[in-house]
């Protein structure tokens, strides 16, 4: 196999059609086509279905795709390790929890890029199911999601520590009264948040499942959610503050072995450690709060 024949088929696959891929690869159809299909005869199946809306994957292409995926990410990988001096440059992306880009990240990121100007740091943010897959599928050289995390290809960090509370509507005065309410929600974010996760936890310990959920898309329409009385949510105490203060929410201890939670940075263990994220890493450590 080709490895120019392998971005390819990723490419077609990618954008749903050989047209499409040979404008992103600024190409002609005909070499896409050609590409394609001298795969194909390599292997001995057939990896897309044509029609005239485009092509989608066989079922051989969809086992073929991961690998294809990877070999890509492996070359990119391997151009950074040969270009790097050891001074900090070039591309760095990394991973966050939505909660922790928001309360502890910009300072630090900011900080960071004055220190080291020719790194270009991008940051995605997701849930920790999310970035530990990304992590994983070698898309971020690293990120900080909620611990612990135990994985056999990551090695995790301990970079942040965090109290949890219980977030109410302010008519609910204490955590009974929240708890005892009639018709409790829970307002979250997608599946894959381990602060959903642990909400849920914490109420099952209570006797209390099978809640209805509000799924929301940001941390600002949770905490509206909130406030307007449509459910409960879970997050850390500083994130809150305020909204706490102006009185729109009100916050609920909960036990020291519930609120305590660590923020780990992951990586993979395989994948080399650039310059970048060397510098960046120790960073964080010197300067978090």
């Amino acid at each position: 196999m080709d490895t120019k024949d392998l971005a390819t088929f990723a490419a077609v696959a990618r954008l749903g059609g050989m047209g499409r891929a040979a404008l992103a690869l600024n190409t002609v159809q005909s070499n896409v086509t050609q590409r394609v299909r001298r795969l194909e005869d390599s292997l001995g199946v057939a990896l897309f279905e044509r029609s005239r809306s485009g092509a989608r994957l066989t079922a051989a292409g969809e086992r073929l795709m991961p690998y294809a995926v990877r070999v890509d990410a492996l070359l990119e990988e391997a151009g950074r390790a040969a270009r790097d001096d050891g001074t900090p440059r070039g591309a760095l992306t990394v991973g966050a929890l939505e909660t922790t880009a928001a309360l502890r990240l910009s300072p630090l990121l900011a900080s960071y890029a004055k220190a080291h100007p020719q790194v270009d740091l991008v940051l995605r943010t997701g849930t920790t199911a999310e970035m530990v897959e990304r992590v994983l599928a070698r898309e971020l050289e690293g990120a900080f999601v909620c611990g612990p995390v135990l994985h056999p290809e990551l090695a995790a960090s301990g970079i942040f520590q965090e109290e949890l509370a219980l977030l109410s509507a302010p008519s609910n005065r204490t955590l009974g009264d929240v708890l005892g309410q009639p018709g409790l929600r829970l307002v979250i974010l997608r599946a894959g948040c381990s602060y959903r996760q642990r909400l849920e936890e914490i109420l099952a310990r209570r006797g209390i499942v099978g809640l209805r959920r509000l799924e929301f898309g940001t941390l600002e329409a949770i905490l509206g959610a909130v406030a307007a009385g449509l459910g409960v949510t879970l997050m850390p105490r500083a994130l809150v503050g305020p909204a706490w203060r102006g009185g729109r929410i009100a916050v609920h201890g909960l036990r020291p072995a519930e609120a305590r939670v660590q923020t780990v940075f992951v990586r993979r263990h395989d994948m080399p450690c650039s310059s970048a994220l060397a510098a960046f890493q120790k960073h964080v450590v010197e300067r978090k709060a």
